[in-house]
């Protein structure tokens, strides 16, 4: 050591150097903020006021905290119960054009889960309030409560100011919500009267008024859709409009389809092809129209069976409606039988209009008649007609009318010989069946016979 060596040459100077370095802290505190050093104050003058009231102060807060937090966990739990007691009737489902998006049990299950987690972040709170009140307890801790305590401030002062700058945009988008709500309402109206014929406009049918009705009131929602847009928060940010233009391009790219049923069900709409009720036969199906949706029409057919055809296909195929043109008449039931040329015609005409006389669902006025089809090179075709107003009964009226010619022209015995039918004249009688009576469905008319 070099004899000019200061501390070398006073030893009062390096006990007092060594003492210096002995007392600097090895870990310097961490920073504290202007609020929570402002809350230390304020629990040091506290303290100096009145030395108990922090302790009952912290006390209350544990109490009351841990109080509140045995309510909310008894009241969801209660609520919870009683949720789970209902009966799934009593919940609404979501639907939307006649479909279920959620059924009433996934609602109930929704709500359920809903309150659970509500109730679960009520006593969140309480319980870090909890442990705030008991962090107040103990000097040791108070820094710590501290620094909670400003945490929860600065929580609660950002949704409050964020709140307050974004109230006027919130204030615009309720007002253009609002005016758009009551646009919508004012033409409901209209087309509700329009459907019900209160409101008469020229060209215009009672049937288009719910499809015009729907169109104009989504062009309405999306109008709403573009002018609140630039007001939602982070409109402007560039991930909310990538993630927009990604939903679009989502949409436009598997929506072909569903674009094409919903253009095909309003073209169907303003063409009238065919109204609710109506008896059609679509794309080989036949029946009675139940539903038109948006994407599809129903078709109840003739054996009780709901048919779902998308409005593409019913719109791409010949749509035939036995409803549309019933006017006085109705619609005209007709079949044909070929007999052979050795049987006077105006035999054949007397018959075929006996039967359709007897036919039940053939109207009497105006009466049935018959028309000679052709001549054919072993028989002639005849073609009898009658009368209809009941279109949805069409299978069981042509099943009675053949029957009752059946009977007609074995009860007069005239062979139907053709077409595909050879005899051979031998003096054998003519191949006519009995004609059994038609009584009872039961069998009555056997058990008479059979007593006889």
């Amino acid at each position: 050591m070099s004899d000019t060596d200061p501390v070398a040459a006073d030893p009062n100077q390096a006990v007092e150097a060594a003492a210096l370095v002995v007392e600097k802290p090895l870990i310097t505190p961490a920073a504290i903020d202007e609020e929570t050093l402002f809350i230390l104050q304020m629990f040091d003058q506290m303290d100096a006021q009145a030395p108990l009231m922090r302790l009952v102060i912290g006390a209350s807060i544990v109490g009351i905290s841990l109080l509140l937090l045995l309510i909310t966990r008894f009241h969801f739990k209660r609520r919870v119960g009683r949720m789970e007691a209902l009966p799934d009737d009593r919940y609404k489902a979501l639907r939307w054009q006649a479909q279920d998006l959620l059924s009433a049990e996934d609602m109930k299950a929704f709500r359920i889960s809903f309150t659970q987690w509500i109730g679960r972040f009520v006593s969140l709170v309480f319980i870090l309030a909890a442990i705030n009140g008991l962090l107040m307890t103990s000097g040791w801790t108070l820094r710590l409560a501290a620094r909670m305590i400003n945490g929860f401030y600065q929580i609660v002062s950002f949704i409050w100011q964020g709140f307050v700058s974004y109230l006027p945009n919130l204030i615009t988008i309720v007002l253009i919500i609002m005016v758009a709500r009551f646009v919508i309402r004012t033409l409901s109206m209209v087309f509700d009267g329009i459907r019900t014929r209160r409101i008469y406009l020229k060209n215009f049918y009672p049937e288009w008024a719910d499809t015009s009705f729907g169109i104009i009131k989504l062009l309405i929602y999306a109008l709403t859709a573009v002018i609140i847009f630039p007001y939602l928060p982070g409109s402007s940010s560039p991930a909310f409009q990538g993630i927009s233009i990604f939903v679009g391009v989502l949409v436009s790219l598997g929506s072909t389809t569903a674009v094409a049923n919903i253009i095909a069900g309003v073209v169907l709409t303003y063409t009238r092809a065919f109204q609710i009720g109506d008896q059609v036969d679509v794309a080989e199906t036949r029946g009675r129209v139940v539903e038109r949706s948006m994407f599809v029409t129903r078709i109840q057919t003739l054996k009780n069976v709901i048919v779902s055809i998308p409005n593409s296909m019913v719109l791409n195929n010949n749509i035939i409606n036995y409803s549309k043109n019933m006017g006085q008449r109705g619609l005209l039931v007709h079949t044909g039988i070929t007999i052979g040329y050795d049987v006077p015609w105006q035999v054949v005409n007397r018959l075929l209009i006996a039967a359709a006389e007897k036919t039940d669902g053939i109207a009497e006025s105006p009466p049935p008649f018959v028309l000679q089809v052709s001549l054919e090179d072993n028989y002639v075709a005849y073609e009898v007609n009658g009368w209809t107003r009941k279109p949805e009964e069409l299978p069981r009226i042509y099943s009675a009318l053949h029957a009752n010619i059946l009977d007609e022209f074995h009860g007069h015995n005239v062979e139907i010989t053709s077409p595909h039918y050879r005899a051979v004249r031998d003096g054998n009688p003519v191949n006519v069946p009995e004609v059994l009576p038609r009584d009872d469905e039961d069998g009555e008319s056997e058990t008479k016979e059979e007593k006889a």
